[in-house]
């Protein structure tokens, strides 16, 4: 494995590792750069033009294949909260290929990355501190509200971070849709971990099949009541043999990131009670 400067990014041939930094040096540069300044402009709809755009140029460059189904779900000109399944930064290029006008809600610690930290800033998307708690939850509400009457689309990862699709969904994204009054939209995404599994490894996989899966929308007032069996049917989905395999948590491998708050899914209780035992362990 060949890493590039900064450490974050790896190719596995010396080969790979000349288009990766020919790639970058492009994408997170000049290119980034162009998207930043629409940002910074107060133009919308250059803006996420511009996004559109650039995920499909990285696509591209990275020789990702596409298994994508259910675009006849994804509902425009509505107050919508797209919920996707999360297993890397990959999945940001997945929901942009649907088409929609977004606005991600992300971790601020993102900031300290120079070139997305300069994105997010420019192009105002959602960033919140999960440690706040509910004053994290009362921005969101404030940010979130905003997009919608922007007629954007607000992007929230309801598992809140990429361990795996054992980690378990929060309720709040789900609160949040209504209190909001806004369609759910569900996104199945597997595969994407494959392409870059960055915090876990810095390679950079090429050629890597992606699979998502648009599910109906649910309507609004219905999110909270629906939420456990969306969250099954979406992890089913995820396992299913039709899509490319999902991210699985291996913390004997992944590490048990005890410094991110994060609950396992019942529906895996073997995996809940080894994170379980973990956490006793550490406790005496």
């Amino acid at each position: 494995m060949i890493r590039l400067p900064g450490g974050r990014l790896a190719a596995g041939t010396p080969r790979e590792a000349a288009r990766l930094a020919a790639g970058a040096g492009w994408f997170l540069g000049p290119s980034a750069r162009r998207v930043c300044r629409a940002g910074t402009a107060g133009d919308p709809p250059t803006l996420h033009d511009l996004e559109r755009r650039w995920a499909g140029r990285v696509s591209e460059f990275l020789g990702i294949e596409w298994d994508v189904a259910g675009l006849e779900h994804v509902v425009r000109d509505r107050r919508l909260i797209v919920l996707p399944l999360h297993e890397g930064f990959a999945d940001g290029l997945a929901v942009l290929r649907l088409g929609m006008d977004a606005r991600f809600v992300a971790r601020d610690e993102l900031f300290e990355w120079p070139t997305l930290g300069r994105y997010l800033k420019a192009t105002d998307q959602v960033l919140i501190d999960p440690s706040a708690g509910p004053a994290a939850y009362r921005h969101l509400l404030r940010a979130g509200a905003r997009v919608l009457e922007q007629n954007e689309a607000l992007v929230v990862f309801p598992q809140g971070s990429i361990l795996g699709v054992e980690a378990a969904f929060s309720r709040g994204a789900f609160h949040l849709a209504e209190r909001l009054d806004a369609r759910v939209l569900p996104v199945v995404i597997t595969g994407s971990h494959r392409v870059w599994e960055y915090p876990y490894s810095p390679l950079v996989r090429f050629g890597q099949r992606v699979s998502v899966r648009v599910l109906p929308a649910v309507p609004p007032g219905e999110a909270v009541e629906r939420a456990t069996a969306l969250e099954a049917e979406m992890k089913q989905v995820a396992l299913s043999d039709t899509m490319a395999p999902a991210r699985r948590f291996r913390p004997e491998v992944d590490g048990y990131w005890d410094d991110y708050r994060y609950a396992i899914d019942p529906a895996f209780p073997e995996l809940a009670a080894r994170v379980a035992a973990h956490r006793e362990s550490l406790s005496r």
